[in-house]
């Protein structure tokens, strides 16, 4: 494309399109989640008690305030201090950030549990994509093996938790994935190759 106004103003369009494009597959591919297993009602009423806090705020200055908080699921009952790691290496920017971390407790307890682990080994920090693949890898394992007490997410999380002990790094997202279709396939759950897990 020619470096003039009018190319520059095509790529300008072509980057718009490209971004509509993006926001259109990503909504499509939150469609097919499950829903949440917390109450919105509850929800919103723990988003208010985060308004005492400056944002924004870590995990571990949102567990030492509303860490006692009890969020409760069709799942079962959690405090926030179960569903939120106690460290300074993850924040949130808002109370919307942290309502929507807490409310699927399975795969936030495991994010909890991965969290920690990698932040007792100073060597095995998250970048942010790997953070958000690993919490994709969970979700789409919640969403095969609901009705096996979540194995598959705990198994995943084990796998992880092993490795950063071993290695003293964080195994990478793909590997993850490559973990939790070998536990479903195992499992004789169905694993697409066009979909998360499909590796």
């Amino acid at each position: 494309m020619a470096d003039n106004k009018n190319g520059r103003e095509a790529q300008a369009r072509n980057e718009e399109r490209r971004q509509r494009e993006r926001a259109i597959a990503e909504e499509l591919e939150r469609a097919d989640e499950p829903e949440p297993p917390v109450d919105p009602t509850e929800l919103a009423y723990f988003e208010t008690e985060l308004e005492s806090l400056e944002f924004p705020a870590t995990a571990a200055m949102v567990v030492a305030t509303v860490g006692d908080h009890e969020i409760e699921s069709v799942d079962g009952t959690y405090t926030v201090a179960d569903l939120l790691p106690d460290v300074e290496v993850e924040s949130f920017e808002s109370p919307a950030e942290v309502r929507t971390r807490v409310q699927r407790p399975t795969v936030a307890g495991a994010m909890k549990r991965v969290v920690e682990a990698a932040d007792e080994h100073q060597s095995a920090s998250f970048g942010a994509s790997q953070r958000d693949g690993y919490e994709r890898t969970f979700r789409e394992l919640r969403a095969i093996d609901a009705d096996d007490d979540d194995e598959g997410i705990r198994v995943v999380a084990d796998w992880i938790i092993e490795r950063i002990h071993e290695k003293e790094t964080l195994p990478g997202s793909r590997a993850v994935r490559r973990q939790a279709a070998k536990f479903c396939r195992s499992n004789d759950y169905s694993v697409r190759n066009d979909e998360w897990l499909g590796i």
